[in-house]
């Protein structure tokens, strides 16, 4: 190195990570999840069993990103209630808006959320022109559990910014309607007091 200086490793995203281990199973379900699907007919021809290891993997990995992941690396959770009159009602979740959130953390869960529907639908694409129908089974299951997770934070995220926008807007006008009572207090205040000292 030049100068003799000693060169500096940048930290990796578990090292600026608030919360590593919450990020390590973001990663490590969705990994393991295409690893049994891509690599597991070179360890064993069973297919019954490749197909419920892969179900019960993304199982974890959909509850887990669901429960845990968003609520620790962005500040979200959502969940779906069904209304005794049999519709659905979206519940959300989110942080106070003066509690932040670490931005590698962010980057790297809102990347993984898009990325994994995409990498799925992409499997689904293959294994349909290669028609291998036992192996879609799994891919559409991975799909829509990657794809729930995914509207589902997009919608709390939005919920999210609407309250906030609400709470700033309210606020605003408290300000603006403090600053107008305080002004005319003052004008009034003011005039009375030169009507006082006018009077002879």
């Amino acid at each position: 190195m030049p100068g003799g200086l000693p060169s500096q490793q940048q930290p990796n995203m578990f090292q600026v990570s608030s919360h590593p281990l919450a990020l390590l199973f973001l990663i490590l379900f969705k990994s393991c999840a295409l690893a049994l699907y891509l690599l597991g007919n070179f360890f064993t021809d069973n297919f019954i069993l490749i197909f419920v290891l892969c179900v019960l993997t993304l199982a974890v990995d959909f509850w887990t990103v669901k429960n845990i992941s968003g609520r620790l690396l962005v500040g979200l959770r959502w969940w779906n209630e069904v209304n005794e009159d049999g519709t659905n009602q979206w519940i959300f979740e989110s942080r106070d808006q003066a509690v932040g959130v670490n931005a590698s953390d962010s980057r790297v869960f809102w990347t993984v959320l898009y990325a994994t529907p995409g990498v799925w639908g992409l499997l689904a694409i293959v294994a349909f022109f290669s028609l291998k129908i036992q192996w879609l089974l799994i891919v559409i299951i991975a799909v829509l559990l990657s794809a729930a997770n995914l509207v589902g934070y997009l919608k709390c995220d939005k919920d999210q910014k609407q309250r906030w926008n609400q709470i700033a807007s309210g606020s605003s006008g408290s300000f603006m309607g403090n600053m107008v009572s305080g002004f005319m207090g003052n004008s009034v205040a003011a005039g009375f007091m030169g009507r006082l000292f006018s009077r002879g």
